[in-house]
């Protein structure tokens, strides 16, 4: 017995390095895989979100807005006009609002007032929100306001930390500055601190405070802000917790940001400064279209090269080898239908709305929730990505599967990107949110 067992391990022993080898590569295989799982990102789920629905009272009819801005005073007949040209031609309706502070006349745009405004747009919406998604505001661990022209001190997040009696380890953050592409900003901000802080609940306040940014000179340039900048707000429950999945409306894809701050036509294109009589405005150069659209093709190209199936990249790519030895062949223009559903865009003003869909290729009714939404509410600065998101449920067109490409374009310039996965259905929005009242009378097939 002790020879035949002797004779079998000699038989085996040229195989026990290779035994070992194997099972090395095993163990380091098995590692490696663990070490993987393990660090790879929870996945972030925007649970819910609000957007306000101004009160009746804060409507302002165009005649209404030109009658008060003629017995201001400061404003002559020319600029009166400048005004009427750019709401006829701006894409809004009558049924816009602006705050109460503006309805005075003169306005009342000091600080009292602006913190009223703050109340007024933000409470309301972090109110619904709270009561639709059953969360406590002492199971916040994240807020992040942003708001680009007003910036008290204390900041607004820590208004909204007093007001709701939130935790003293809450991670608060104020954002200003911004412009129109805030809101996509604390969206990818959320999402990178949701990756860092786990089993955590993170709110977005998104707004613009109006008071702060009246002009009252008679510069054009400036005069633009005053016609196209209307209120509103959103609030936003995102969270990496893995129960929020079961309530959780969509998942957050992907998010990418660019900015052309680096160029000087591009930083100069939008500024707040002071005309030649001191009065403080935004200037809007509308002779940097050109930068505005490079920023906005810097952003879909690298998107498109995450996104895109490989034959609509391989398709682009043989066009600009064509476009290299013929310069009358024109440039494919890859179709992003193929991987998203539905299109949320600035609400800067129907002619960039209407630009951006040609540019990617798209139809009305992709470019439909942002013309409603300017139309029915005015360019809400960064929330309107929200509200056009709010029209898209009212009108029951988002489906589990779907995917959302929101994008945000904002002062600097800087463009955010954020796409958006429906992982539920989503039944009986039309009962409820800024568009309850209103949506059977949209789609408006023609708009002025």
């Amino acid at each position: 017995m002790t020879l035949l067992t002797n004779h079998l391990l000699s038989t085996l022993w040229p195989w026990e390095p290779m035994f070992h080898f194997l099972a090395m590569c095993f163990l380091l295989l098995l590692f490696f895989l663990v070490k993987h799982f393990l660090s790879k990102p929870s996945p972030v789920y925007l649970v819910d979100f609000s957007c306000l629905k101004p009160p009746s009272h804060c409507r302002v009819p165009f005649a209404t807005f030109l009658e008060n801005a003629s017995m201001l005073g400061f404003f002559d007949s020319e600029s009166i006009a400048f005004m009427a040209k750019v709401l006829h031609n701006s894409g809004q309706s009558e049924e816009t609002y602006l705050p109460p502070s503006l309805h005075y006349i003169p306005p009342e745009t000091h600080h009292t007032e602006s913190i009223k405004e703050v109340q007024m747009v933000l409470y309301p919406v972090m109110n619904d929100l709270l009561a639709k998604t059953n969360i406590s505001p002492l199971h916040i661990d994240i807020l992040i306001v942003n708001c680009s022209g007003f910036c008290p001190s204390p900041s607004l997040s820590s208004i909204v930390v007093n007001k709701y009696s939130m935790r003293s380890d809450v991670k608060s953050y104020n954002i200003s500055g911004m412009g129109c592409s805030a809101s996509a900003i604390c969206i990818e901000l959320a999402q990178n601190l949701l990756r860092v802080h786990k089993n955590s609940n993170a709110v977005v306040l998104s707004t613009e405070i109006l008071s702060t940014g009246w002009y009252s000179g008679n510069e054009k340039s400036k005069l633009l802000i005053n016609c196209s900048f209307r209120m509103g707000s959103a609030a936003i429950l995102l969270s990496n917790k893995k129960e929020a999945k079961k309530s959780a409306k969509y998942r957050v894809v992907r998010t990418l940001r660019t900015q052309r701050a680096f160029d000087d036509k591009a930083y100069l294109s939008a500024i707040r400064e002071e005309d030649s009589e001191g009065n403080l405005g935004v200037t809007i150069n509308r002779e940097s279209v050109q930068e505005v659209r490079e920023t906005i093709r810097s952003n879909v190209s690298i998107l498109g090269s995450q996104i895109l199936p490989l034959s609509e990249k391989f398709r682009y790519a043989v066009s600009m080898i064509k476009k290299r030895f013929n310069k009358s062949e024109g440039i494919y223009v890859p179709n992003f239908k193929v991987v998203i559903q539905h299109f949320c865009f600035p609400c800067s003003g129907r002619p960039l709305i209407i630009e951006l869909g040609k540019g990617l290729g798209l139809s009305e009714r992709d470019i439909e929730p942002a013309l409603m939404t300017l139309h029915r509410f005015g360019n809400q600065s960064s929330s309107s990505l929200w509200y056009e998101l709010a029209y898209l449920e009212t009108k029951e067109k988002v489906h589990k599967g779907d995917k959302i490409w929101q994008l945000g374009m904002g002062t600097g310039l800087k463009c955010d990107s954020i796409i958006l996965q429906c992982i539920r259905p989503i039944v009986g929005e039309h009962e409820k949110g800024p568009w309850a009242d209103c949506i059977h009378r949209y789609p408006i097939l023609a708009l002025d």
